[in-house]
């Protein structure tokens, strides 16, 4: 017997069966965030992470190193959108979906169980660099899977909501790891904590890979190989001008996501505040995720995706630098929280609203590896080197509001793109999505 599946968002896709159950949906939420915990464990991790495998006598030198290291797996991202979104759109999205998730699991265990610079020498940061690639090609081919999945499962009144399950699933990502680091950061003192506790994070977080597999396993499948080809709505031009502007706004949203999860790194290498005191970010951050993400998808389908998104940056771009003044004065946990939070609401809500446009005006043949690639372009080039930007900004201008600052050119240029892009919302594009043309993007 074939494998059911899922109707296609796309009218007139001639996709057969039922739609995907709320369950199956939430495997692929969840199936996403326990790929995200991997990644955010190792950026709430640096400082220790940086001294198992780069030591040094210079505190920042092993930090650069490590947030170096970090940056790497983001090399990969495009390769594997490229890899496995092609797999997602000739083959279908379950596959490649599976395939980035067991990637995943080895590259996380792996990482976790290679011994410290102390035990094997240089082979210690070699192998540290081989698992983060792994990683990061993992990582590079589930969201463009993931997304058209939630994106051609809901009905289209409702994309926005749906598809803003993956970023809320990266928030519980992030408080999962948040919570995980302050009860270790707590039990464990002394050398114990450089040596394991992030290794304990991350094993724990592996230890959950069977059975993601096994949810993923039971999806359906949302790709209709059998529909009729779809006509040529968009010119090689169209294309390339809303790639780019896609970027411009998805990199202002993966450089607000970054520099909310540096925070932890932020608030005790450089403003000293204590070790528990600083995964209080990640805490907040991530309750403040798991309720944006799906009011802002919500919103969207309601008001439409523009008005949701300028909203979002407009108030980045006039909060930000207030609130890294309040922390760096007050260096409280309450400023901290309110920070992470604020970052968190606005970020969230911007990215959510981009994927379930883009999910919206790409033809299904390339949506899988389109928008992987659009994304992981967008995270490789900024998100991957964010952290290492502030923290090597904040060095070099001895300058404590060094983030602030680098966050808010990224959120002006996210806005002035998200300015020139078209709506394609239902709900204000004429009750259906709206194809993405030379015409509607100039506009």
């Amino acid at each position: 017997m074939g494998e059911p599946r899922a109707k296609s968002a796309d009218a007139g896709s001639g996709g057969a069966g039922s739609r995907a159950s709320p369950r199956q949906v939430a495997a692929v939420a969840c199936g996403n965030a326990l790929e995200f915990y991997d990644f955010l464990t190792y950026a709430f991790f640096a400082i220790q992470i940086g001294r198992s495998f780069f030591p040094s006598s210079d505190p920042t030198g092993s930090l650069l190193a490590s947030l170096a290291t970090f940056g790497a797996g983001f090399l990969m991202r495009p390769v594997g959108a490229v890899v496995l979104g092609r797999i997602g759109d000739r083959h279908g999205r379950k596959p490649a979906m599976l395939l980035s998730f067991g990637l995943m699991g080895i590259g996380m265990t792996g990482l976790a169980l290679t011994p410290s610079y102390g035990a094997i020498g240089v082979a210690a940061p070699i192998l540290a660099v081989l698992w983060r690639l792994v990683q990061g090609f993992a990582l590079g081919g589930e969201v463009g899977p993931a997304t058209a999945f939630l994106a051609e499962a809901a009905p289209p009144g409702r994309r926005g909501l749906f598809v803003s399950f993956q970023l809320a699933g990266q928030r519980a990502a992030a408080l999962a790891a948040g919570l995980i680091g302050l009860v270790l950061s707590k039990l464990m003192t002394g050398p114990a904590v450089d040596d394991w506790n992030w290794r304990i994070a991350f094993l724990v977080g592996a230890a959950i890979i069977p059975l993601g597999l096994v949810l993923r396993g039971g999806l359906v499948e949302t790709l209709n190989r059998d529909a009729a080809p779809e006509p040529h709505v968009l010119s090689g031009r169209s294309l390339v001008l809303l790639a780019g502007l896609s970027v411009a706004v998805m990199a202002g949203g993966t450089i607000a996501s970054y520099v909310t999860d540096y925070l932890t790194t932020y608030a005790t290498a450089t403003l000293r505040m204590g070790k528990s005191v600083g995964f209080a970010a990640p805490v907040a951050s991530g309750l403040t995720g798991i309720v944006f993400a799906p009011l802002a998808g919500w919103l969207s389908d309601r008001i439409g995706r523009k008005p949701v998104m300028l909203g979002s940056w407009a108030l980045v771009l006039v909060g930000v630098m207030p609130m890294f003044v309040l922390l760096e004065h007050s260096r409280s946990v309450l400023a901290l929280v309110a920070l992470s939070a604020g970052l968190t609401a606005t970020g969230v809500s911007a990215v959510a609203c981009l994927l379930a446009s883009l999910g919206e005006g790409l033809p299904m043949r390339i949506r899988s590896g389109g928008l992987g690639l659009m994304y992981s372009v967008a995270v490789a080039t900024f998100g991957g080197t964010t952290q290492f930007m502030v923290a090597w900004l904040t060095h070099a201008t001895h300058s404590t509001l060094a983030p602030a600052w680098y966050l808010t050119g990224a959120a002006a240029v996210a806005f002035l793109a998200m300015l020139a892009m078209p709506e394609t919302a239902p709900a204000r594009a004429g009750g259906r999505p709206q194809q993405m043309s030379t015409a509607r993007i100039a506009a």
